[in-house]
């Protein structure tokens, strides 16, 4: 009885503090509001918090999504929209969370008493009910967005600023005597102009009791359903279309976001008994967390801050459109991957060969200088004769306007047995995603990271190219002073991984690495390829190339990826494969940098060199002062006309309604005679509905009509073994 009262007494004092604050009021005919093309126009709107009349909901909204919350008597979501077609993605109302302290969990938020779960009619929510094992809402606080990087470059980029919106924060707090000092804080950021709002959660122990945080699903939703199927799994059936999910916990070396992905999980929902499946099997439950959990102990005053998630809405089945979300997306969450310098990766074996590549770049208008793997850099090396030297030859960089970084492998590699990764199973190393790898946490790893801070500092150093970074060991060493053991290794080395890529950013640093870190600050992640293919002959090399940009850029920004392109041997090949002497192979190297530079893509020229006479040194400067020209329409957004199959003409089109260039065609003819072709090309997200003016290459613009399906269509003729490029304006 005298739990109940008091549990009753904590209820009455939350609701007061909660209501304490006030917003302004939510106009209910903004739900009908007409809802612009947010991939085109601005949106007027901008990101706000609202309370309802009722002084019973909170309301999340931007013009295109809304998300609204019942406070009382406890907090729960019941409302996620879409408000471009109207779309309700929730079915049901679930905890805001849920955490494991000590062994034990709990949810977090939420609200009891909804019976149908297929469904949810708003006059149910005054019957709905909590209960004194979950966390309790206690108040909120509104901010505007804050950035999640303190992101500086001097690099050309093409979108500088940090993102807009507002962040709400949840507090939450237990009535239980065990759970006394532990507070739950359940943030929310809605951004500008985006139907895009993202998700994370903070634990803090503010009692003298260390407390072992197991545990932490941050996000759980009761979605609608993709698909109703009788008989299936929720492996094998549909999940909705209608929001994509992307978190700052991925890894494993794939080079793409949703194979990377580590934390969401599609589940069923067993408290779904009116669902079509007999089995109750329907992936209709999205929850998000990492499957090893976190296992950080937290003392007094200490904090933990959760996986980080992103989730963009969807308005179309349309692959083309949905991808254009989600470049919107990378450009405005994680504006540092829109920074793209000019780049060539040297193989050095002495300090002149530095410098006269160092001397070539400046020469041919490239910016930027990495020294790559088998080059004699070592940043390892933190004496002060191997600094002295790099310092030097940085200098030099920098007195001719050149950035200049190098590479630097992690993982796959032996370091110790005192110092690599235990596997679980024996106890002894081994077992990580490379076989055999050194711990982040270990005594080597956060000296490895200490001599990298130092070097970059000390040197002047402007790019990192991390190869090999934490791919998700578990470790069970108890002796690494950077984990406690297993519980916490995975989550603890991540964390080193992460605050080294932050660390770079906030001073300027470009970041290189072959793993989708693209949310906590890496600026590039290898394009998709395979490298033996790099030992085939050039014109094989031509073709597949192509393809590997076509494929990767349905869901990546152009400066998101790099390429490769083999200036000399390698992995392999003969004569055949590569492009030195390059004054011999002018067309291949001209063609291969046309085709990278055309869509907005850098590759990784490897080699001691950029050209070997006069001649291939007007190719290299003519290439990179019309990439230079364009720069900006070829940083945009790439359509996808027809993929490089060596039969007929493939291509691409970049677009951006914003700039005087609305779009740019690169054409492709494989064939060894020339070829004319009709055309069709999708202008739709250049702006121009009605009439656009052509013209290819420099010559004169010729005025087209736009049909009623946003196409304009020409005639095109394509030189044999060559390309074009077409101007939209």
């Amino acid at each position: 009885m005298l739990k109940k009262l008091l549990v009753s007494v904590f209820l009455l004092v939350s609701a007061l503090v909660a209501t304490a604050q006030s917003l302004p009021v939510w106009q209910p005919e903004w739900d009908q509001q007409e809802v612009q093309d947010w991939l085109l126009y601005p949106i007027k709107p901008t990101a706000q918090v609202y309370s309802a009349h009722n002084g019973k909901n909170i309301i999340l909204y931007n013009g295109l999504l809304k998300r609204s919350f019942r406070v009382q008597p406890n907090l729960g979501c019941y409302e996620f929209k879409n408000m471009s077609n109207g779309q309700q993605l929730l079915r049901a109302v679930k905890p805001e969370g849920r955490i494991t302290v000590d062994g034990v969990e709990y949810v977090i938020g939420g609200l009891e008493g909804q019976k149908e779960q297929a469904y949810l009619m708003y006059s149910w929510l005054d019957t709905f009910h909590t209960t004194d094992r979950s966390f309790q809402y206690i108040s909120y606080q509104t901010q505007d967005l804050q950035p999640t990087l303190n992101w500086k470059t001097k690099m050309w980029a093409s979108q500088k600023n940090q993102p807009k919106g507002q962040e709400i924060r949840f507090l939450f707090k237990s009535p239980l005597p065990a759970l006394s000092g532990v507070e739950v804080w359940v943030h929310y950021a809605l951004y500008d102009g985006l139907p895009l709002i993202s998700k994370w959660i903070t634990v803090t122990n503010n009692g003298k009791k260390a407390v072992q945080i197991d545990q932490l699903v941050h996000e759980v939703l009761a979605v609608v359903e993709e698909e109703s199927a009788v008989v299936g799994t929720a492996d094998n059936m549909a999940k909705p279309n209608g929001i994509y999910l992307e978190h700052n916990f991925t890894f494993n070396n794939s080079m793409r976001a949703h194979l990377s992905d580590q934390a969401t999980h599609w589940l069923t929902d067993t408290s779904y008994t009116s669902q079509v499946n007999y089995d109750l099997k329907t992936p209709a439950l999205m929850e998000v967390f990492p499957k090893k959990g976190y296992g950080i102990t937290l003392s007094n005053r200490e904090s933990l801050t959760s996986i980080r998630s992103y989730e963009l809405l969807q308005d179309s089945y349309d692959r083309e459109r949905k991808g254009m979300g989600l470049k919107k997306m990378y450009r405005t969450i994680a504006p540092w991957t829109t920074t793209n310098p000019i780049f060539m990766h040297l193989v050095s074996k002495d300090d002149q060969q530095v410098i006269t590549a160092i001397d070539q770049c400046a020469a041919t208008g490239y910016e930027a200088l990495i020294l790559s793997f088998g080059s004699h850099c070592n940043m390892e090396d933190t004496t002060a004769a191997n600094i002295q030297k790099w310092k030097k030859l940085a200098d030099y960089a920098h007195s001719k306007n050149v950035f200049i970084g190098s590479y630097s492998l992690f993982s796959s590699r032996k370091i110790s047995p005192e110092d690599d990764v235990i596997d679980p199973a024996t106890g002894k190393p081994g077992g990580a995603f490379f076989g055999n790898a050194p711990c982040m946490g270990s005594r080597w790893g956060l000296a490895y990271l200490d001599k990298l801070k130092i070097f970059m500092r000390a040197t002047g150093f402007d790019i990192f190219e991390n190869d090999g970074p934490y791919p998700g060991d578990v470790c069970g060493s108890t002796s690494h002073p950077g984990h406690s053991g297993l519980a916490d290794s995975q989550w603890k080395q991540m964390e080193l991984q992460k605050g080294l890529y932050h660390w770079c950013n906030e001073n300027g640093i470009y970041v290189n690495a072959p793993d989708w870190y693209v949310l906590d600050g890496t600026h590039k992640v290898a394009l998709g390829y395979r490298e033996v293919n790099f030992s085939l002959s050039r014109e094989q090399q031509k073709i597949l190339n192509r393809q590997n940009i076509f494929d990767a850029m349905w869901t990546e920004i152009p400066s998101m990826a790099w390429g490769f392109v083999p200036l000399t041997k390698y992995q392999g090949g003969g004569p055949e494969a590569i492009l030195e002497p390059l004054s011999e192979h002018l067309d291949a190297y001209e063609q291969l940098m046309m085709q990278y530079y055309g869509s907005g893509i850098q590759a990784c020229y490897r080699g001691p060199r950029l050209y070997d006479t006069d001649e291939a040194k007007r190719k290299v400067t003519e290439v990179i002062n019309w990439y230079k020209k364009y720069r900006l329409i070829l940083n945009s957004d790439i359509l996808h006309l027809r993929r490089a199959d060596g039969r007929d003409w493939d291509g691409i089109m970049h677009v951006n309604n914003q700039l005087k260039e609305k779009g740019l065609v690169m054409l492709y003819n494989p064939l060894e005679q020339a070829i004319e072709r009709q055309i069709q090309l999708p202008v739709y997200y250049t702006g121009k509905h009605d009439t656009v003016q052509i013209r290819e290459k420099e010559g004169p613009a010729k005025a087209y009509s736009v049909g009623r399906d946003y196409q304009v269509r020409l005639t095109v003729t394509l030189p044999a073994n060559g390309y074009t490029w077409l101007v939209i304006e």
